[in-house]
């Protein structure tokens, strides 16, 4: 697979991105030498080091801004549905602040990237190789790996088939699974849960049609900041389980929701639908799993993914280590599924304590 920083069109398309943000306490925030480079397949936001300083401006573009950071120390962001980069925006500044480089990556059919040709036929791999190529485009040899709710699939993925490009694995809200057969055990699951649902071509898009991308990015993030798993009755779809008067969660924007909004506009859900929901069961031909890197998990006491068949068990039973053998895990009492925007303060402070126990 040939990867090109030219977009459709022909052109090169580097952005220089400097949004206002605000720190905890309230004072604004900005990132400086911060570029996103818009690719055909995928597109990824990269933070250099150290570059958050205190102010605010506009945003601008730059085309062809020239590369100006290097490190060892690597870190590349994978996130989940309904999330982009912007997932990470809390770890984006704290990460570079340590010492390291965070790259963070919409994943190929999200936000800015180019739909695929042929989506019906994406899979798992194909993000594998997004990965790889990413690796290899930008000249690093070794990166951590952090990965939210399905992002976790392909950085388990990478570990397992790529070791030597794997420095550590943080997940956050997903064990150690692979897609293939057993990753969702569909029958023992109740026919309105939401993964059957969006499994269903077709089901899906014609619920989230009935709203524009804001809409359902909103509805989707009140649903699931919950402890209970949606899980709709035969009359209805996951949709029509959101009240109208519920608020969007205290950590969670309007600010933040127009982001999402603006690149789901442009992309839609169809290759969200896709990968992860409808290749899930597809085998990803890794016949003897196993990843070595120092890995840690971080789930939330309140994540509904715990209620899950079987996860509650293979997440506390020990039986992890089988396949990961460097495995520590961690359980946040008030943590929900988005726990990384939650409470990013704790989150971050784990993720540093394992970069730096990990790093050369």
């Amino acid at each position: 697979m040939g990867l090109t920083n030219s977009p459709s069109d022909g052109t090169d398309e580097l952005t220089f991105l400097e949004r206002p943000h605000r720190d905890r306490r309230g004072c604004p925030l900005r990132r400086t030498n911060h570029m996103s480079i818009s690719l055909t397949k995928f597109s990824y936001t990269d933070f250099g080091i150290g570059d958050v300083v205190a102010g605010t401006t506009p945003v601008s573009t730059l085309r062809e801004l020239p590369y100006q950071f290097h490190s060892d120390k690597v870190v590349v962001f994978l996130h989940g549905f309904p999330e982009i980069w912007y997932t990470w925006r809390h770890q984006l500044i704290a990460v570079p602040n340590a010492g390291y480089r965070a790259i963070a990556i919409d994943f190929r059919g999200y936000g800015l990237p180019d739909q695929p040709p042929e989506l019906e036929k994406a899979n798992f791999n194909d993000l594998v190789d997004d990965i790889v190529g990413l690796l290899d485009y930008l000249g690093i040899n070794k990166a951590f790996l952090i990965g939210k709710d399905f992002g976790a699939f392909p950085a388990y993925m990478v570990a397992a088939i790529h070791p030597e490009r794997v420095s550590g694995v943080i997940t956050l809200g997903v064990p150690f699974m692979l897609p293939g057969p057993s990753a969702i055990q569909n029958h023992q699951l109740p026919r309105g849960f939401y993964i059957t649902r969006w499994q269903e071509p077709g089901r899906a898009e014609a619920d989230f049609g009935r709203f524009d991308a804001k809409a359902v990015v909103r509805n989707i993030y009140t649903l699931f900041s919950g402890s209970e798993v949606p899980i709709a009755a035969e009359d209805q779809e996951i949709m029509d389980l959101f009240d109208p008067s519920a608020p969007l969660p205290p950590w969670f924007s309007e600010e933040d929701l127009s982001v999402y909004a603006s690149l789901y506009e442009k992309s839609g859900f169809h290759f969200a639908l896709q990968v992860p929901y409808r290749t899930l069961n597809v085998d990803c031909g890794i016949t003897e799993p196993i990843v070595k890197a120092p890995t840690l998990l971080i789930m939330g006491e309140k994540d509904y993914v715990r209620k899950f068949p079987w996860i509650e068990d293979y997440i506390r039973s020990g039986a992890m280590k089988h396949v990961v053998p460097e495995l520590d895990i961690i359980f946040m009492p008030e943590g929900s599924h988005f726990i990384q925007e939650k409470l990013p303060d704790q989150v971050n402070e784990f993720i540093i304590t394992f970069l730096g126990k990990h790093s050369a």
